[in-house]
């Protein structure tokens, strides 16, 4: 089962308040494959979605349509009866604005009818990726009006909706994992608003982690630059002068950089009979490839 399966199933476990249904239903209806006097239809994959859809019909026409399976493994609901589709949208239309397939701005007075809508219209044309891959929830909206009704209505619960066109489709997505979780709590899918979260401290914390370790990594790749650098001047004064004409200072730095090649400049600081800063050593290994760069350039 999909991600997005899992989210309709346990939304299709909650059961709205009294108050709530019509806005659930007439969701139901209103953003399937086709609303209007003269028919009534849906295309989807779930059953379960399906099985609600058909009874949104019979609540408001008290007529329950028949689910057809095909070929390709969707449920199709197909009304065309006149007496029943005229009497679900007469019921539908108390929430849309004289005359048109748009939502009224008031035809909510409760958040909890708010969101009642919302659960019922992500049923029907909603979908939400799964947290391991991506951030994404969308709405597939049937017209280009109802898409910005939808918005509005996403914006007034306090939701930063975005709105595109995609292949002829008219979307409402959200990409902010917070938005993302806030909305499937808020509709009722809490089981799965915490995965969300989950998988979002997971990646929060593994991208920590992996900064720490490229960090580390830099450094370390830095000091064994600065190592190598090192010994290789201190191998070049010994092989053209020996490290006897280094003042002692510089010998026993470079006789200890000879004697532990892989440790940092921090280390050998601390090895020293008269311990030095990182800053000190490096000034010391300063002075030692200037010799030796000067050794190379009179041969």
């Amino acid at each position: 089962m999909s991600f997005a399966a899992e989210v309709k199933q346990e939304l299709l476990q909650c059961v709205p308040a009294p108050c709530c249904e019509n806005a659930q239903n007439a969701a139901l209806l209103l953003f399937g494959r086709m609303f209007s006097a003269g028919e009534l239809s849906l295309l989807t994959e779930n059953a379960a979605v399906a099985e609600a859809y058909a009874a949104a019909v019979r609540y408001f026409s008290g007529v329950t349509p028949g689910i057809e399976h095909t070929k390709g493994g969707n449920c199709k609901i197909d009304v065309t009866d006149r007496v029943v589709t005229e009497a679900a949208a007469a019921e539908v239309g108390v929430f849309l604005r004289a005359g048109k397939k748009r939502l009224r701005p008031d035809a909510f007075e409760k958040l909890c009818c708010r969101e009642s809508f919302l659960r019922g219209v992500f049923l029907v044309c909603g979908t939400v990726t799964d947290p391991d891959k991506d951030y994404h929830l969308e709405f597939s909206a049937p017209s280009g009006g109802l898409a910005e009704d939808l918005t509005a209505l996403l914006e007034a619960v306090g939701r930063a909706p975005r709105q595109m066109t995609r292949h002829g489709a008219h979307v409402v997505y959200l990409k902010n994992s917070e938005e993302i979780e806030d909305l499937l709590g808020s509709l009722g899918a809490t089981e799965t608003a915490m995965q969300v979260m989950g998988a979002k401290m997971y990646k929060d914390i593994r991208n920590t982690i992996n900064r720490k370790v490229n960090f580390e990594n830099a450094n370390l790749a830095r000091s064994m630059a600065a190592s190598n650098r090192q010994y290789n001047a201190i191998c070049v004064i010994e092989r053209k002068q020996g490290l006897k004409s280094l003042p002692e200072d510089l010998r026993v730095l470079a006789q200890l950089r000879l004697e532990n090649r892989e440790a940092g400049t921090a280390e050998l600081a601390k090895m020293l009979p008269e311990p030095l800063t990182v800053s000190g050593a490096n000034h010391r290994f300063h002075r030692i490839q200037k010799i030796a760069e000067k050794l190379e350039e009179n041969e």
